[in-house]
């Protein structure tokens, strides 16, 4: 053991491992090939001690792979006992229920070794683009349509690569290349992190991190439970209707707090559907969980002492708890309205503090060619563009426009799409009308049209919520505009979750949802709406409709 260190000194420390993990994460986006991973930030990357317990994380990152990873290092640390490992070494799954939702998602681990021994470890998951199976899309029927599972292994051995599995890896593959390099990419990000992980250690005399990782785990566990203590104690309940697939469905839950922490338990959820829009539990509770540190001890960092009070739970075989072997490929559709789940529980604890309904469930729309193209020796490609509704308006301020909250990716840029796939965007443009009226309004979706660049069809794999459902406002305010999906110059809408084909003469347009407002419109400054008109946010029949009896 090292000789006890002073508060000063072990704070140095651990901003020391949150500059190290950050830098980690761009060593990632760096490094990727993916759109998806180095344009829009669908990644994450942690330190661990040697007891698994996260230390640090970087705050680059989708809180579906960082709270899901927190977990994910025991099960492979139960699967690979430390004892066994050696300098080298990376670990490697998956797998859905183990990992971050659904097969695209890679996790590796990577033991960092001081004096001859395992001092800590570090992790990172990111996207990958395709692995086989029916894609990534909503329509199959189990895990095994989905793609290539990859139970807990080893993926390096020793420095050494396993040359099978990614012989295996790049077979299954639309995108063999770019999933090469992806991995290659999450290899650099756990050396990163090891490497700076070792050179902190070193440089401040520390043989192992039980007195740091100690100090950082206490103190923010400590700092959590007094937040959460500012939180009236209580049962809150709320239910939100989605637009599902085969039907409508319900998400409940009910958030219980107490001294000790808060539980949010999903009881009352709808059953699974027949189709990949279930969510494992480790996914939901990821999202549930940054929603209420969202709100409650926002300041702190994540990590083991920070997540500790925080709990949920949810029947086996609800749709927020779906069970082996059900499809899960699109678990972000309904993941990522868990915070707007709980967000309406905690807003009847903390009124002042909690946003309206946002867009939250990105409308990324993974596409690729049509299997008539590829066997006719045409283009093939698979990418995965991501774009992002407005969020819920603020009891302070205004939502934000085509922002992603909760899964915080970047919006993917049309230079980029265009470049990697034979599409062509003919517009990109803000919705105006679209955010929620009220007191502070809610942000903008956007309009998105497009069509094939080379005269061939390709498919868009549809998986997206509040078409019928939008965005609700809160304390007054009015709901966002609803998402819609259309071909150009057709009199029927695309209903949000299908397998779509797109032909060589259609216009593929789509219109993001907008935020929810807060607070009652009538009271939203005279000055604001004017500044809304100038800026082309609003019309004059927008508001007419939205501010009538209001100032103008």
């Amino acid at each position: 053991m090292t000789n006890a260190h002073s508060p000063a000194r072990l704070q140095v420390m651990w901003n020391r491992l949150l500059a190290a993990v950050e830098e980690q994460g761009q060593t990632l986006i760096r490094a990727a090939f993916s759109p998806i991973v180095r344009e829009c930030g669908d990644i994450s990357a942690g330190l661990f001690d040697a007891r698994g317990r996260m230390l640090a994380q970087a705050v680059t990152g989708t809180p579906g792979h960082i709270n899901t990873m927190a977990e994910a290092v025991k099960h492979l640390m139960r699967r690979f006992p430390t004892a066994q490992m050696q300098q080298g070494d990376i670990y490697m799954t998956n797998d859905p229920w183990l990992a971050s939702g659904h097969l695209n998602d890679f996790l590796l681990l990577m033991p960092a070794f001081r004096q001859g021994g395992v001092v800590g470890f570090t992790a990172c998951t990111s996207h990958l683009v395709d692995l086989g199976g029916l894609g990534m899309g909503p329509e199959g029927s189990d895990i095994y349509d989905e793609g290539l599972l990859i139970p807990p292994c080893r993926l390096v051995s020793q420095g050494a690569m396993n040359a099978n599995l990614m012989e295996i890896i790049r077979a299954n593959s639309r995108e063999p290349i770019a999933n090469e390099g992806d991995i290659y990419a999450l290899i650099a990000c756990c050396e990163a992190g090891a490497n700076r992980l070792v050179e902190t250690m070193e440089e401040f005399g520390l043989d192992d991190l039980e007195e740091l990782g100690g100090y950082i785990i206490d103190t923010s566990r400590r700092g959590t439970l007094e937040a959460i203590a500012n939180v009236p104690n209580g049962v809150y309940r709320n239910v939100l209707r989605t637009d599902g697939y085969e039907s409508e469905l319900e998400l409940h839950a009910t958030l219980t707090v107490s001294n000790t922490g808060m539980h949010v338990d999903f009881t009352g959820t709808s059953g699974c559907s027949g189709k990949g829009i279930n969510v494992p539990l480790n996914y939901a509770t990821a999202y549930t969980v940054f929603a209420l540190r969202c709100i409650v001890g926002p300041d702190i960092p994540n990590n083991a002492g920070s997540l500790a009070p925080f709990t949920v739970d949810g029947p086996a075989g609800c749709i927020l708890n779906a069970q082996r072997p059900a499809p899960v490929a699109m678990r972000h559709t309904l993941g990522q309205l868990t915070p707007d789940l709980v967000f309406g529980c905690l807003h009847q604890a903390l009124p002042d503090l909690v946003p309206a309904e946002g867009a939250s469930c990105m409308f990324d729309l993974p596409m690729r060619h049509t299997p008539e193209v590829a066997r006719a020796g045409g283009r093939s490609f698979a990418i995965e563009p991501v774009h992002n509704g407005g969020t819920g308006a603020r009891p302070y301020a205004d939502g934000l426009s085509t922002t992603a909250y909760p899964s915080g990716v970047y919006g993917s840029q049309v230079e980029i799409t265009e470049a990697v796939a034979p599409v062509t965007i003919w517009a990109r443009e803000l919705r105006p009308d679209s955010g929620g009226a009220g007191t502070y309004r809610g942000g903008l979706g956007q309009r998105i049209e497009m069509s094939s660049a080379n005269g061939a069809p390709f498919l868009v794999f549809l998986s997206v919520e509040r078409l019928k459902h939008p965005a609700l406002g809160r304390a007054g305010g009015h709901p966002g505009a609803a998402g819609r999906i259309r071909l150009r110059g057709a009199t029927k809408d695309i209903p949000g979750k299908c397998e779509l084909r797109v032909g060589p003469e259609d216009h593929l347009i789509f219109e993001t949802p907008g935020g929810g407002g807060f607070g009652p419109p009538d009271k939203r400054d005279a000055d604001a709406i004017a500044l809304d008109l100038k800026r082309g946010l609003v019309t004059e029949a927008g508001v007419r409709r939205d501010y009538e009896g209001g100032k103008k």
